[in-house]
C-alpha cells in the first residue's frame, strides 16, 4: 500500500494530486482546511464519519495514475 492511514491528509494530496478527487467524493471537503496540514487521513476519516479501509483502498486506486 503506497497511501497509510498515518500520511498527513496535505501530504498525500501533495504527492498524489489525484487523489482530491477522493477525498472530496467521499465527504472530505476540508482540504482547504488548516487542520488537513496536520491531521491524518485516519483522523479526518473518523472525524467525517468515513470508513477507513474503504478510503485507504480508494485512495490506493489512483496511485498508479498519478504517478
Amino acid at each position: 500500500m503506497t497511501i497509510t492511514k498515518d500520511m498527513s491528509i496535505m501530504e498525500v494530496v501533495q504527492k498524489y494530486p489525484d487523489t482530491v478527487e477522493v477525498f472530496m467524493n467521499s465527504g472530505m471537503g476540508c482540504l482547504g482546511c488548516a487542520v488537513a496540514h496536520f491531521e491524518n487521513i485516519e483522523q479526518g476519516a473518523m472525524a467525517h464519519g468515513i470508513d477507513i479501509d474503504d478510503l485507504m483502498k480508494r485512495l490506493n486506486e489512483v496511485v498508479p495514475a498519478a504517478e
